[in-house]
């Protein structure tokens, strides 16, 4: 941690020490015993003394809570959903990021919340004041939103579906062949966030070859299994279905799942080919089965239940990480809040089989080991990663790694001593943990964290690599220091005690202003670059920066002021071959 970050960092804990203690231990003040000294994370960060808390404030009743405008509120809930919900969950019931229940935040009080927003945390709280993507009179309005009673939104059922359902190029008139010259391989499809588009971009000639109109902030582009149809899916729940071949690749086809949602994915297994889509959404929790070619709903199923651990009923499960099994015509679904990985089997959609298996809370995102028959996923909020064999439809192990693991869909390779190993970095800390995965070659090894690295600080979102790459990406895009949040640590595949390189993506980037956060390293199809977003606030300048994989220097800048917030990338290639 560098001395201009701890003296800043300090600062803004005097204010917000008791919001974040809170938030990162998971229980109310009154259950906080104090104790002396000032403590450090696992990870090397701050973290301030639970002194602090012996003076709790008392839990405001409702009369006494700051009201708002109905402009007021209408603007919160907005802001709830494009920056808070995806974390703290619709009805504030917390997974990635603490609850935020009114029995929780009355019990902080105006000015914790407000400093808490204001200047994030190393645990993967965006400091959404001092980054500037809030106002102070944003912040004011959140603080007051955050003392009410968060809203219930409506129900979406399979009517509400088709109500928003529209085919806009009929399957018939679509092309029979491929009408363009593009290298499809190599295309990137690159989130816009807050424009709600994504821009197609050449791998090879770095050109913006087109911007296509989506929902709001997509989370994830994947490819049907022929790499024809790209799908995307919003936060807001809407999916969009991107034809590749037609002569300027477009939408032909669009349905709104829901209200909010991060997840789809495509059948893979020989003889469904294209056939049928799904997509999970976070409100209604729930997912739907579609036909892969028009997007028309066929079947909704809940995902309400019980918990694995207390065994308790649950509101709002959400449908996190969705993958395509390579074993069986499965589906496999997370679902956040209950801990429950689903197999929904799809050969016979009139009596769908579902087997369910019991994991750890909160599930979240995950990827395939190298052979593709283990799936590992992210039980965040529990510091786990769950690992499934999905040919014999089965959980492995429950491996305990650092604190708030988020994958992405994780790094294979081959380790040195230990074989093939799979990695995550973390939201809450700044460790990097390898988990080995091959069960016949290396048995004693096999699902143990077996080699921990230290990357650059808390608040790692992405990890990369690629089976042609010696190197290992890690990017800290959320740590509230900015150099670091500009910036991604590099790691020698064959030297793994080495201390990892720093790149300086954001400077690399020509772009003076804003935080430039750095996000979500992406290769190219053949393993030979490595992309990196470099994510502004809307109002400023955004750009693509490509790296050469093998000398680690800068290869080219993509900037365009169509390029604004671009987040997540997605190669072709690799995504449809699941190559990470």
């Amino acid at each position: 941690m560098t001395k201009r970050f701890e003296r800043n960092f300090r600062l803004s804990m005097a204010l917000v020490a008791p919001a974040l203690l809170l938030f990162a231990m998971g229980s109310s003040l009154a259950q906080q015993a104090p104790k002396k000294g000032h403590e450090t994370t696992p990870g090397g960060q701050y973290q301030p003394s639970l002194d602090v808390l012996k003076e709790t404030p008392a839990e405001q009743p409702e009369a006494a809570v700051p009201k708002l405008t109905p402009s007021e509120f209408e603007q919160a809930k907005q802001v709830y959903f494009e920056r808070c919900a995806g974390c703290h969950g619709v009805l504030r019931k917390g997974a990635t990021g603490k609850a935020l229940t009114t029995k929780i935040t009355r019990e902080l009080g105006a000015e914790y919340i407000k400093n808490f927003i204001t200047y994030g945390s190393p645990g993967g709280m965006p400091n959404w004041g001092t980054s500037g993507d809030l106002t102070d009179q944003q912040i004011d309005i959140m603080t007051r939103y955050l003392l009410s009673e968060p809203p219930t939104p409506p129900e979406f059922g399979l009517a509400e579906m088709k109500a928003t359902w529209k085919v806009l190029v009929p399957p018939a008139q679509r092309p029979k062949a491929k009408q363009n010259k593009l290298d499809l391989d190599n295309l990137f499809s690159v989130t816009l966030r807050d424009t709600g588009e994504v821009a197609l971009i050449d791998g090879n000639s770095k050109q913006i070859v087109g911007i296509v109109k989506t929902g709001y902030a997509v989370h994830i582009s994947r490819l049907s299994a022929s790499g024809r149809y790209l799908y995307v899916i919003g936060r807001d729940a809407k999916v969009n279905l991107i034809d590749l071949w037609m002569e300027k690749p477009d939408n032909v086809a669009e349905v709104k799942i829901g209200l909010e949602a991060r997840s789809v994915d495509t059948s893979k297994m020989k003889g469904f080919e294209d056939k049928l889509a799904i997509a999970g959404s976070y409100w209604p929790p729930q997912y739907v089965i579609m036909h892969g070619d028009t997007l028309e709903p066929i079947k909704v199923v809940s995902t309400r239940g019980m918990t694995v651990d207390k065994q308790e009923y649950h509101p709002e499960p959400r449908v996190a990480a969705i993958v395509a099994s390579h074993y069986h015509p499965e589906f496999v679904v997370n679902v956040k809040e209950t801990g429950k990985i689903l197999l929904v089997n799809y050969g016979d959609l009139k009596n769908l089989q579902v087997t369910e298996i019991d994991s750890e809370r909160f599930l979240h995102d995950g990827g395939f080991d190298s052979t593709k028959r283990y799936f590992l996923v992210a039980a965040n909020a529990r510091d786990t990663i769950a690992v499934v064999d999905l040919k014999d439809r089965k959980l492995v192990e429950l491996i305990k790694v650092g604190k708030t693991p988020h994958p992405g869909r994780g790094a294979n390779f081959v380790h040195p001593k230990f074989g093939p190993v799979w990695a995550t970095g973390h939201l809450g800390d700044d460790s990097i943990s390898l988990i080995a995965t091959d069960p016949v070659k290396n048995k004693q090894h096999a699902w143990k964290v077996v080699q921990t690295l230290t990357g650059q600080g808390g608040g790692s979102l992405f990890i990369k690599t690629h089976p042609n790459s010696r190197n290992l990406w890690v990017d800290t895009p959320l740590n509230p220091e900015p150099s670091i949040a500009s910036s991604v640590a590099v790691f020698d595949l064959d030297n793994l005690d080495k201390e990892p390189a720093v790149l300086p993506i954001g400077e690399w980037s020509g772009i003076s202003e804003g935080v430039r956060r750095t996000v979500q390293p992406e290769y190219n199809k053949d393993g030979t670059e490595v992309w990196f977003s470099v994510w502004n606030a809307k109002n400023q300048e955004s750009a693509i920066v490509v790296v050469d994989d093998k000398t680690r220097k800068l290869k080219a800048v993509i900037r365009d002021k169509r390029l604004v917030t671009p987040t997540g990338k997605f190669n072709v290639h690799n995504t449809q071959k699941d190559v990470y």
